[in-house]
């Protein structure tokens, strides 16, 4: 038996068994393609994180003082405020951490965290920048301190990371 014999017998069979049917007409109903959230939610955040990277510049180095724990509070903040944030008063509710991250890697997921602190109203954050060989140690306070929702920050007590991390604290704007 040829195999080309077996191929014609099933066309056979398939057109007899299709024989007398008529093709379906298309119905008015039309179908919205299914645009899922998550990518649109995913999207805004990479917009916002970028957004939020415009306002570091490596150009721009604010006044910071060199003696003791790295510090910054804005003109309007209580010097209050940043001793609360070096006794460890105010308790991080997100942590960042920069180990292993290139300058610019750095700089996107600052801005990121700093917008989805503004988003979800969290006022205290944990820049965890490491020692390492003290780029992003001298890089992360001089960022920190250019962006306007960033009331102050101080060097993390021990037990969020000591001289390797900051505790930022941030304002929030009423919705």
């Amino acid at each position: 038996m040829n195999p080309t014999d077996n191929d014609d017998d099933d066309f056979a069979l398939f057109r007899d068994a299709v024989e007398g049917v008529k093709k379906l007409q298309q119905d008015t109903i039309v179908q919205r393609p299914n645009r899922n959230k998550k990518q649109k939610e995913q999207k805004r955040t990479q917009r916002e994180a970028t957004d939020a990277e415009f306002y570091f510049s490596d150009e721009f180095v604010p006044h910071l003082s060199d003696e003791g724990p790295t510090r910054y509070s804005r003109d309007d903040v209580s010097t209050y405020e940043v001793k609360r944030l070096r006794r460890g008063v105010y308790v991080p509710d997100v942590f960042l951490d920069m180990h292993g991250m290139t300058q610019q890697e750095a700089k996107r997921e600052l801005g990121a965290m700093i917008a989805h602190c503004v988003k979800e109203s969290i006022h205290c954050a944990c820049v965890m920048h490491g020692i390492g060989k003290h780029i992003l140690k001298q890089k992360a306070p001089l960022w920190l301190a250019q962006h306007p929702d960033v009331m102050a920050f101080h060097q993390a007590p021990l037990e969020f990371g000591g001289d390797g991390a900051l505790l930022v604290l941030l304002s929030i704007p009423e919705k």
